[in-house]
């Protein structure tokens, strides 16, 4: 049903002339998630994730969001954890409201960033996992696995997952959880 409402919100888009018809970016920069309060994007990779990291940053601002970009700035080998912990940190501080690092898979990433405390993050693979993560989990990180995916296809998962906000009532109790176990462990 979800993608069903994003299909007829982007058909009302081309309508109402917000997107080219030859390309399926926007023409001019789409609001925040004002909701949700997300501004600012930590954003992070390693070399296997760096093409898809700068793609994706562009992006990201040519929408409207401010980027802090920490980095790995080639195509040399670095080691994934390093990233992962700076983008985390950015989160847990409150300098972004939200965080995305991209690797070979995202697995790896996703265990560094979730030893942070404070940080929900989520390894998404699909629309659905994308909408999962933020509307029932409210993750705060999001980790991908760049090269699994197309450009296009990780344009339309990271606009998705920073507009959709949490659904709270009934999730509350289960993220309250979560944060429970950090506390006490």
């Amino acid at each position: 049903m979800t993608d069903n409402i994003n299909r007829i919100k982007i058909i009302r888009n081309v309508v109402s002339g917000l997107y080219s018809a030859t390309t399926p970016e926007k023409v001019q920069p789409a609001p925040n998630n004002v909701r949700d309060k997300v501004g600012c994007v930590a954003i992070g990779s390693d070399h296997g994730g760096f093409e898809v990291k700068e793609i994706i940053r562009d992006y990201l601002r040519t929408i409207g969001y401010r980027v802090t970009d920490v980095g790995t700035s080639s195509k040399d080998s670095v080691d994934y954890p390093d990233f992962a912990l700076k983008v985390a940190k950015k989160v847990a501080s409150g300098e972004c409201e939200r965080g995305i690092m991209i690797d070979g898979a995202g697995i790896g990433s996703s265990m560094v960033c979730n030893k942070v405390k404070g940080i929900r993050a989520a390894l998404c693979y699909s629309l659905k996992t994308i909408i999962n993560s933020r509307e029932h989990n409210n993750a705060n990180v999001l980790t991908l696995g760049g090269p699994l995916h197309s450009p296009d296809e990780l344009r339309e998962m990271v606009k998705l997952w920073l507009e959709t906000t949490f659904a709270g009532g009934r999730h509350w109790k289960r993220v309250n959880k979560i944060m429970a176990v950090e506390r006490n462990q």
